[in-house]
């Protein structure tokens, strides 16, 4: 891709992602946000969490290899910092470090 094209491609998806946050507040402003609204706010975070997890995983080869010895220590590592901090970016940095440090030092 040329400079333009790459410029033209990074305004896009800006106001694509600006569009997605602003626009339910714009459509329900003044309004009782409806219940199933209001559920799938609840819902969802966990449900791409679970999707992440999982598309994560899928190419993992526990017979091969690491035998998934990294990927579950990154799991392990991002559940523990979780219940102990509740905070889900401590969470997702602390996996993510420990699975990149595993796979780039120990298992390389």
């Amino acid at each position: 891709m040329t400079l333009l094209e790459q410029i033209i491609t990074v305004i896009v998806m800006g106001v694509a992602v600006m569009l997605t946050r602003f626009l339910p507040f714009a459509f329900f402003q003044g309004r009782k946000t409806p219940r199933y609204i209001q559920y799938l706010g609840t819902v969802l975070p966990a449900a791409v969490f679970g999707l992440l997890v999982i598309y994560c995983l899928k190419n993992v080869n526990i017979t091969g290899g690491s035998h998934g010895i990294p990927e579950f220590i990154g799991i392990v590592v991002t559940v523990g910092v979780h219940i102990w901090k509740r905070q889900m970016l401590w969470s997702i940095a602390a996996g993510t470090v420990s699975y990149m440090f595993l796979v780039q030092t120990i298992f390389a």
